[in-house]
């Protein structure tokens, strides 16, 4: 446009900034990414950065198997030889005891395995020589994905950022959003910010947890809202977590305990269950109670005997947009032209976000999608259809 930008992507975190890369690389014309603060502070440097394709949706499987693609390869993909997702490849083990996670574990790794994908069963004393500091004797089945494990989010976000700017991407930061501009017909054709009016052919909203924004600037229920998790990072010297050992998911824990190595001998650890609602969008660091510490910490020993006696080293606080369904909402929107909506994510956000930000470039500008968008669409909460919920139920695990 003359007057404004093809593209405005607003919202600067990992997922934003992937779209903002893809959208230069496709050729999308004058782009413009804006954020209320800064690359990749946002709830993109609070997550724990765990990378997988195991999951019971199927259609999240094709999104991270493309995304783990990306990161195994960033530099290249972008471009740039000093671009790194901090990758480290350790693995990925879960872990189901009898019951109710059983039959989801088997269908997920059947999924996997259809798909191409790399997985292996183990039987105890084989997941015990991979994580030694860990107890599997209650473990009915245990998976391994050899070609997983972690990255830093910040470190993405900010070179998709970096591969956006020399692609010609106007960065804004900064700058808050307050309202959409429609045109006569409804179609979206830009946006308000504190420093005035951007106009642009369409708007590609990533704004995380304040997605229900869009609700107050156009009337559209998103349902989306904010949950504040705690992450916990255990010192135990007799029993370090080391980068040589894989990402550990206990679905027999009853917080659904997710764990990593952090820091090079410490253990990340964390509850894939529901977190804290809060009221408004919120990113920063929230109180952990002792009572959480020792809730965590009693699973963990129950799951680590050498960490019946760890420290704490340090915790904080995580955001996740969480959607009634735990997945997210991708496309564009019946009734509004010229919005497409990527929230939601639900803390898989990150794993995704390679994909994902490839896919929205592409429903931007009108192309068809790598990765079919119909079950990810926001009608799926108002009209009954099929909703995306994991076979594990509610939670990130998905």
């Amino acid at each position: 446009m003359a007057d404004g930008f093809d593209v405005i992507v607003v919202g600067a975190g990992v997922v934003g900034c992937s779209v903002a890369f893809h959208l230069a690389q496709l050729g999308a014309g004058r782009v413009c990414l804006i954020d209320r603060g800064r690359i990749g502070e946002g709830t993109s440097a609070q997550s724990s950065g765990i990378l997988r394709t195991h999951y019971s949706v199927p259609e999240n499987v094709a999104l991270a198997q493309r995304s783990w693609q990306v990161f195994t390869r960033f530099a290249e993909m972008l471009d740039d030889a000093e671009a790194s997702a901090g990758l480290v490849r350790c693995g990925y083990l879960i872990a189901a005891p009898q019951g109710p996670m059983l039959a989801p574990l088997q269908a997920a790794l059947a999924h996997q395995a259809a798909c191409g994908i790399a997985v292996q069963r183990l039987t105890p004393a084989e997941a015990g020589e991979r994580l030694p500091i860990a107890r599997f004797d209650d473990a009915a089945l245990i998976g391994l994905e050899p070609d997983a494990g972690f990255a830093d989010a910040y470190l993405v976000a900010t070179g998709f950022a970096r591969a956006a700017r020399r692609r010609g991407v106007q960065v804004r930061e900064g700058l808050a959003v307050q309202g959409l501009l429609r045109d006569g017909t409804g179609r979206v054709t830009g946006v308000l910010t504190a420093d005035g009016v951007l106009h642009a052919g369409m708007v590609v909203a990533t704004q995380n947890i304040w997605a229900p924004e869009i609700t107050a600037w156009t009337g559209l229920p998103v349902p989306v809202h904010a949950e504040r998790h705690q992450v916990l990072a255990l010192h135990q010297p007799g029993g370090a977590y080391t980068q040589a050992m894989p990402v550990f998911k206990d679905l027999a824990s009853p917080g659904m305990l997710y764990c990593r190595s952090y820091g090079g001998g410490q253990m990340l650890v964390s509850e894939g269950t529901a977190g804290q609602p809060l009221q408004q969008p919120d990113t920063t660091q929230g109180d952990i109670p002792m009572d959480t510490v020792a809730t965590i910490g009693a699973q963990v020993a129950d799951r680590f005997p050498a960490y019946a006696e760890a420290g704490l080293a340090s915790s904080w606080t995580g955001v996740y947009d969480v959607t009634p369904d735990w997945n997210p909402i991708l496309g564009p929107v019946p009734g509004l032209p010229g919005l497409v909506l990527g929230c939601g994510f639900s803390g898989h956000g990150f794993k995704l976000s390679p994909a994902v930000g490839l896919v929205l470039a592409q429903a931007a500008l009108g192309l068809p999608t790598d990765v079919p968008l119909a079950p990810y669409a926001l009608a799926r909460f108002a009209d009954g259809g099929r909703l995306l919920t994991g076979r594990y139920g509610g939670g990130a695990v998905s």
